[in-house]
């Protein structure tokens, strides 16, 4: 007697450099970097397409610049409304504060404002450059494990079928809730907001007044402002004992809005939606195999727009470290840097975010009470009224340990701080941003002598290995001479004079930029040979060709 056994049908099968899981924005920076560096990328999402409902409305200058950093910051911008000011208001509609950060210190206006899901498709499509970046939507992960040299995943696919991803590295960037963070016990320190808020997108904006009012109403707190494309948000706070349907409800709707429009019923309304805002930072950002990025790593409430912005630094500042360990080109060690330098930040945007959050809606009433009077105490205090309203606040992200070599010396130095971004001419009388003179890698920045004097063969093609271009910066008025050029060396005039300035400031004439933008060493051309030994010390970087060797996933 001759027996069957019932078909099964395998699962499809997957192998990838990297997962990232998550389509949000943080993932698909990840995806976007990674791509152009050639590494191998699968990006896996849960929904069956990109989100499209309201989020995050502004995005800074930091953020613009990681957009930049791979090349669709063209596309990106025509989406933005730039100089974006942030107003205060009392309840009678006095403006307490006018937040307008008028530096372009970066290379890009400091606050802006934009409409989340075009950006997003935008990084998406963005993906599809790269040969060596796959997507899978409407995919759930059932299960995942890792060992010492690779990350297993279990999928579920849209219609039930089973797929197996074999990856070196995960990433997840699977937002609040995430499903990998809980797997590894991974504690998410912090707490939930009591108060919801409901969010009301309007086409054809009503008011059609440029920027950002939170009007600090006792009774119902309120954000008015204004999109780009027309589009105007309004965001009320939903009081005790009010849900979202209720909300929801035309008569509802009409009198919300009637706080901020003569006629509530004339609108062209979007979407609505109600938000509750948390405040949760990730114990650990990386447990082996597994790093945590975005919402996943640390979620904070939206009163200064540090969300989404802060998930940017997450991709910037992880990408870079990750594509030279993939390829072989730096240790694991590198990896342990990213958590030691992003956590302390994260936290301090946190609760940068929750003290915003306080000033527009106060816990208790006699808090408004003092804050309308300090308000009118700073006019009496020029210097101190300009350190709010110019944005000096902001807890810039400075990194004291990490990919880098510090200055222990020098009471203000710049490493760990980002660089400058000014204008420069090229040799060619080509004026471009700096950053799109120094690519996607590394680069020795000196002013006014050869990068490569101080350096030995061996560092010169150890580091140019790693994607660094050497760069002199001169006087605008001494780009056109000659005499003055070094072969391999790319040589850039000073447009706006503020590289000169920025050199000025410090006792060193040379910088390293990591990729990311971040100063990671500064020397003078008698000291750049040893710094440079010790930077690529603490990266982990591999010193010998016979180290390198490039993670395959087979």
């Amino acid at each position: 007697m001759t027996t069957t056994t019932p078909d099964i049908q395998p699962a499809v099968q997957y192998a990838t450099q990297v997962a990232i899981l998550g389509a949000g924005p943080v993932g698909l920076m990840m995806a976007n970097y990674l791509g152009q560096m050639g590494v191998d990328v699968l990006l896996i999402e849960k929904l069956d397409k990109l989100i499209d409902y309201p989020r995050a409305i502004g995005i800074d200058d930091e953020a613009l610049r990681t957009v930049q950093s791979v090349g669709l910051i063209e596309k990106v911008l025509p989406h933005t409304t730039p100089w974006h000011a942030m107003r205060f208001l009392t309840p009678k509609g006095r403006c307490f504060a006018d937040i307008q950060p008028m530096t372009d210190e970066f290379g890009w206006s400091r606050r802006n404002a934009f409409i989340q899901p075009q950006v997003d498709e935008i990084l998406f499509a963005g993906l599809q450059r790269f040969p060596n970046v796959r997507w899978l939507f409407s995919r759930e992960v059932e299960a995942f494990s890792q060992q010492h040299d690779r990350v297993m995943l279990n999928l579920k696919g849209p219609d039930g079928e089973r797929e197996t991803v074999r990856a070196g590295w995960m990433v997840a960037c699977d937002g609040g809730a995430s499903q990998v963070r809980h797997t590894l016990n991974i504690p998410f320190e912090g707490k939930t907001a009591p108060d919801k808020w409901i969010v009301i997108d309007i086409a054809n904006d009503p008011l059609g007044m440029p920027h950002i009012y939170m009007c600090c109403d006792p009774v119902r707190p309120y954000v008015s402002a204004a999109l780009p494309h027309g589009v105007r948000r309004f965001e009320f706070m939903v009081m005790p004992g009010e849900t979202e349907a209720q909300l929801s409800e035309p008569q509802a709707m009409r009198q919300l809005l009637s706080k901020v429009l003569p006629d509530p019923d004339r609108i062209e309304l979007i979407r609505q939606r109600v938000y509750t805002h948390n405040a949760r930072l990730a114990e650990r950002f990386r447990v082996d195999r597994i790093l945590l990025a975005g919402d996943a790593a640390h979620i904070m409430p939206v009163w200064q727009g540090q969300g989404y912005n802060s998930g940017m630094r997450d991709a910037f500042n992880l990408a870079w470290k990750l594509a030279l360990v993939v390829n072989g080109k730096a240790g694991d060690k590198l990896l342990d840097t990213y958590q030691q330098e992003r956590r302390d930040h994260a936290r301090a945007m946190i609760d940068l975010s929750v003290t915003a959050g306080h000033v527009l809606a106060p816990p208790k009433r006699w808090m408004g009470t003092v804050r309308d009077a300090l308000s009118w105490a700073l006019n009496y205090f020029p210097p101190v009224k300009r350190y709010f309203l110019e944005m000096r606040f902001k807890p810039m992200p400075q990194y004291q340990s990490g990919a880098l070599v510090a200055d222990k010396n020098a009471k203000n130095s710049p490493v760990g701080k980002m660089f400058i971004q000014p204008k420069v001419t090229l040799e060619g009388a080509e004026t471009l941003l700096l950053d799109d003179v120094i690519g996607a890698g590394f680069a020795v920045i000196a002013w006014g002598s050869n990068p490569l004097w101080g350096l030995s063969e061996q560092q010169i093609a150890r580091w140019r290995s790693v994607g660094t271009r050497f760069i002199q910066v001169v006087p605008e008025v001494q780009i056109h001479a000659a005499q003055d050029n070094a072969e391999g060396v790319v040589r850039v005039g000073d447009t706006q004079g503020r590289l000169k300035a920025w050199f000025a400031g410090y006792p060193a004439s040379i910088v390293v930029l990591r990729p990311d933008r971040f100063v990671a060493a500064t020397a003078i051309p008698q000291t750049l040979g040893k710094t440079m030994e010790a930077l690529s010390a603490t990266m982990a970087l591999k010193t010998h060709a016979a180290d390198v060797s490039v993670e395959k996933v087979a």
